[in-house]
């Protein structure tokens, strides 16, 4: 496994297993077991998937040491605010069945993510969190954050495949001292991703799966994936990408796919912005 080192020095898998949409317990339960055994030590969950009961059902049941797994989880927009952060952060661990979390992410920029973001840096600087972020930031709200929090966010978690590749993004992130997270590595199967011609010819050179291809892309641009399937083959291919590098040549190929734009919704859309804030009600 390959690991990157935050900018607070805790060191965090570059690939883990997300849990996002897996709402069933049991099951959720079951595929973090899976995962696990499979080799996998991070897990990314949140308040908002429904799912941290399952998560820490499997991290107790697990009998890895807790100290060998990477558990990350996410402050919803409804838990905006230092009162109701701070409050939601306890659930959390409760929920998770853990003295501390990993990381823990703002997981949108709307309610009062400042007053949420105080609660994190709070919890910090009590261990209950070993590093703390933002997901969904986009590159003005996160420079906005970065000149006005006193701990800078570890993490940047945001759509990233090869379709919507956050070139620019990535640049702010790395101006910041901020590590780049992918959420939806494989664009959810949208644009036909898992035939694309140019990922199917990669990996025909690797005897590799365009997801594969795929997910080393990111990899080898330094961005921590998240991978989510619930059939265990389809997990350990995503876990087999340490044993192949792509080449210079195969690289600007897979960036020539970029078309610089979401797959899913736009923070600077009003609908969109409406719909996730009315969530938070």
């Amino acid at each position: 496994m390959k690991y990157v080192t935050l900018n607070n020095g805790v060191q965090m898998p570059i690939l883990g297993y997300g849990v996002y949409q897996i709402a069933d317990l049991e099951q959720c339960e079951r595929c973090v077991l899976d995962a696990l055994k499979i080799g996998y030590r991070s897990i990314d969950t949140a308040q908002a998937y429904g799912n941290e009961e399952a998560v820490g059902n499997a991290i107790t049941k697990c009998q890895i040491p807790r100290e060998e797994l990477f558990i990350t989880s996410k402050i919803w927009i409804s838990n905006g605010g230092y009162e109701k952060a701070k409050a939601s952060i306890l659930e959390s661990l409760k929920k998770l069945k853990t003295d501390y979390i990993d990381l823990m992410l703002i997981h949108q920029p709307f309610n009062d993510y400042y007053g949420a973001y105080r609660a994190m840096e709070e919890a910090y600087k009590e261990g209950k969190i070993r590093a703390i972020g933002v997901s969904n930031f986009y590159p003005d709200r996160l420079i906005d954050l970065c000149n006005f929090v006193e701990i800078t966010p570890a993490i940047n978690q945001v759509e990233t495949h090869v379709f919507q590749q956050q070139k620019k993004a990535h640049q702010v992130m790395n101006k910041y001292g901020v590590q780049h997270e992918s959420w939806g590595p494989f664009a959810e199967g949208k644009n036909d991703f898992f035939t694309n011609p140019i990922l199917t010819e990669i990996g025909q050179k690797y005897n590799k799966t365009s997801a594969q291809v795929a997910l080393r892309y990111l990899i080898q641009n330094d961005i921590v994936v998240i991978p989510k399937s619930v059939n265990v083959d389809r997990m350990k291919q995503n876990f087999d990408v340490f044993d192949f590098s792509l080449s210079d040549d195969d690289m600007n190929k897979i960036s020539s796919l970029d078309q610089g734009e979401s797959l899913f919704f736009s923070h600077y859309d009003p609908e969109t912005v409406e719909f996730l804030t009315s969530l938070g009600k």
